[in-house]
């Protein structure tokens, strides 16, 4: 009769064994009953609670609250792993400060939270504040917590966030509670996944109802410029290519090539196909697959006439990645696009030249009423002003609304990318603005947020605004600084944060001229808030938009 042997639970799960833990003599340990028959009870409700959640914010506050309840903690905290797959930010909380939302983040390996994604596994204290990895997080209000269980968010064991809970008296996890909220981290993973497909999918619908409105645009009197723009990118979408460009043949009604420059629909400097290509397309009407391009860097190609009427106009070809098959429907996508792209574009040479004055004329009226309103408002301080001053700050207003159109040029339609306004903005502050031997570095990193073009120009003008007072006042003295700009998304609000390292806010915050225009904007144009933090090293300052700006 043999003898049978069990490994101790310590051997069962070698992942659950602490980084460090910590117990103080003079507070009682916290001990609950081991969760038994109500661990799989628990699962159970919280699996059926995810399985009705869909979009990305209800899931993670869902997944939030339920861990609070089934673990018997104080505070639940959800970390998501920006793009940049370096910075853990908080998404969720049921026991953080709200106002940290979106704004609380830790590197990977930084805190017990970072730490437990970079050692995949859980790491846990019983008085976590006295733990080598903890970190407290400013904003949050974590200090009154004593505990923390931090466990990583793992997709095919790929990090992509942490989920931590907390108590306020000191507390000595169980091995079966860290194996319960290791559990509970691999169900909210798949549902954070599924949630993020969601949104995905649904902003994929967003853009087919876009789709609908630019199909009646393309076949109306358009501007050539707008119509190739859009076409080139609707083409890159429907067939899976890097880049598409239109080629329009300089003589359409006779033989030759095509040889007009093309447009992008994403100017990634991806290699174009030859002209022969091209020609052969052109002179027999037909289109034209090539699954392997030597001169493209391998590249696969697809190539359809544009014609109007049998008459071959040009040539719209689009590019994808070596050992891509261009499907047959995807042919016949592409062949339907480019016959109304054809029709549009001989539409679009029709348009009188008077609703081009017209167009123009607004746009220049607008931005020169922003440009006249802003130097009006300088006008009684005029005495005292230095002019070169006031002419360097007036260059970089101008720019930050120059840099919107151009962002609105570069990628079409009527959403702009404010992370890439700002980086520009943020380019040519530096070089221009900054005190001669003076090192200022100026970082943009956060969330990508899409603002149509208004609130998009009043955002970049605040932001411009407030690197330029930080520039002015925070490094007085001294030989470098950094400023960091930050974006970021929460349930209810946009956040935009302009934080610096300089001397810091002074007891009684000035008046100026920038400030009460960043104040006037943010609230007038923004239907938002302005928030100045006294930081212990430095100066920040929030802004906080309502969400309803993404869909304005």
């Amino acid at each position: 009769m043999c003898k049978l042997s069990f490994p101790s639970l310590s051997m069962a799960f070698p992942w659950a064994q602490p980084s460090r833990i910590m117990t103080l003599r003079d507070h009682p340990i916290a001990r609950p009953a081991p969760p038994g028959p109500r661990a799989l009870a628990a699962l159970r409700e919280i699996a059926r609670a995810l399985s009705s959640a869909w979009d990305l914010d209800t899931t993670l506050d869902l997944i939030a609250r339920k861990t609070t309840a089934i673990m018997g903690v104080d505070s639940c905290a959800i970390y998501l792993l920006d793009a940049d797959d370096t910075t853990l930010r908080l998404r969720a909380s049921t026991g953080l400060a709200r106002r940290a939302l979106g704004l609380a983040t830790l590197q990977l390996g930084e805190g017990m939270t970072g730490y437990a994604v970079t050692q995949n596994r859980p790491v846990y204290a019983a008085d976590a504040q006295h733990d080598p990895h903890f970190k407290w997080l400013e904003d949050t209000e974590e200090r009154r917590f004593r505990s923390l269980l931090a466990v990583p968010l793992l997709l095919n064991d790929r990090p992509i966030g942490a989920l931590n809970v907390q108590t306020a008296a000191p507390r000595d996890y169980t091995a079966e509670e860290i194996d319960l909220l290791a559990l509970v981290g691999d169900l909210a993973a798949g549902a954070l996944v599924k949630a993020r497909l969601y949104d995905r999918q649904r902003r994929q619908l967003d853009e087919l109802r876009t789709l609908a409105e630019v199909s009646e645009a393309i076949t109306s009197p358009q501007y050539l410029d707008q119509i190739l723009e859009v076409v080139t990118e609707l083409a890159a979408r429907t067939v899976g290519a890097t880049g598409c460009a239109i080629y329009l043949l300089e003589h359409p009604d006779e033989d030759g090539d095509a040889t007009a420059p093309p447009v992008f629909a994403n100017p990634t400097g991806a290699p174009l196909p030859d002209a022969a290509a091209l020609a052969t397309v052109a002179q027999t009407g037909r289109p034209f697959i090539a699954p392997r391009l030597p001169d493209a860097g391998d590249a696969a190609l697809l190539a359809v006439p544009l014609a109007v009427q049998e008459r071959v106009i040009g040539v719209l070809a689009c590019l994808a990645p070596p050992g891509h098959a261009f499907s047959d429907s995807q042919q016949t996508l592409l062949t339907t696009l480019a016959n109304q792209t054809a029709l549009a574009i001989e539409n679009a040479r029709l348009v009188t030249s008077a609703a081009v004055v017209r167009e123009m004329h607004h746009r220049i009226k607008n931005n020169l009423q922003t440009v006249a309103m802003l130097m009006q408002l300088q006008l009684p301080d005029a005495d005292r002003l230095e002019t070169r001053q006031v002419l360097l700050t007036n260059i970089h207003r101008i720019r930050s609304i120059a840099a919107v159109h151009e962002i609105l040029s570069e990628q079409g339609f009527r959403l702009v990318n404010v992370r890439a306004v700002l980086e520009r903005i943020a380019q040519t502050t530096m070089t221009g603005l900054a005190r001669p031997h003076q090192a200022v570095a100026i970082a943009v990193h956060g969330d990508n947020l899409l603002l149509p073009s208004r609130a998009a120009t009043a955002l970049a003008v605040v932001v411009n605004e407030l690197v330029q007072n930080s520039l002015e006042h925070a490094f007085v003295g001294r030989d470098a600084g950094r400023i960091d700009i930050s974006l970021a998304r929460t349930p209810d609000a946009l956040l935009v944060v302009v934080r610096d390292d300089g001397v810091g806010l002074p007891d009684e915050l000035p008046r100026s001229l920038g400030l009460e225009i960043a104040e006037a904007l943010v609230a007038d144009d923004l239907q938002g808030e302005l928030q100045f933090v006294r930081r212990p090293m430095g100066a920040e300052v929030r802004i906080r938009l309502p969400r309803t700006q993404e869909r304005d």
